[in-house]
């Protein structure tokens, strides 16, 4: 899917879901990154909230992540920013969102681990307008849970589910004020690059 259809979809449902968004060597190459970022030992337990309001729950919560500094970014990094500086530039085109900048980590869900229904952006994280994942593992399948459920608009009042497994090359794009989500307790390391195009700049 192109960088103008993503925008599209955006616009006209507020999220998307786009197969093979990378090449396999290069979902490869950045799987083996994260592989080695976290074998030395460069991942946090992550939490809820921000600054003086930011805790560890790991009843709402369970998964690991290393956030990458977009002013000493890697190759690969680099690789990866300049796609979604593209996606940027498309959204902002048709949908008039204002969006100046993208902030990412790795993101890892050991075993067992999962991740409450929310939203991306919240009281102190208004600046997040649009959530990208993408996801890095080698296999996947069914059986191995770890789906991303989002919440959709359905008719009248009632809601929506759909799982999105997180299938290596794979692309989810949403607003992050719009749709509630949740990822569903996971049977197997889940490994992906979560960020949100924000509309501040660093």
């Amino acid at each position: 899917m192109e960088n103008q259809a993503i925008a599209n979809a955006l616009y006209e449902q507020g999220w998307c879901v786009i197969d093979g968004f990378i090449s396999e060597d290069f979902r490869r190459e950045l799987l083996q990154e994260q592989q080695d970022i976290l074998a030395h030992g460069q991942f946090r337990h992550a939490g809820i909230g921000k600054g003086d309001a930011f805790k560890i729950q790991p009843e709402i919560r369970s998964d690991k992540v290393s956030w990458m500094d977009h002013t000493v970014l890697t190759p690969l990094q680099s690789q990866y920013w300049a796609k979604i500086e593209a996606i940027r530039g498309a959204i902002n085109q048709r949908c008039f969102l204002g969006l100046r900048s993208f902030e990412a980590h790795f993101a890892m869900y050991p075993p067992g681990s999962f991740y409450l229904r929310h939203l991306d952006q919240f009281q102190h994280v208004k600046y997040r307008v649009v959530t990208t994942i993408l996801y890095l593992n080698d296999t996947w399948t069914r059986e191995d849970g770890g789906a991303l459920r989002m919440y959709l608009p359905g008719s009248g009042e009632v809601e929506e589910k759909m799982d999105v497994f997180p299938v290596g090359g794979r692309m989810v794009v949403f607003l992050s004020g719009e749709i509630p989500h949740e990822v569903l307790p996971t049977k197997k390391e889940r490994i992906s690059i979560t960020g949100w195009l924000r509309d501040i700049e660093y």
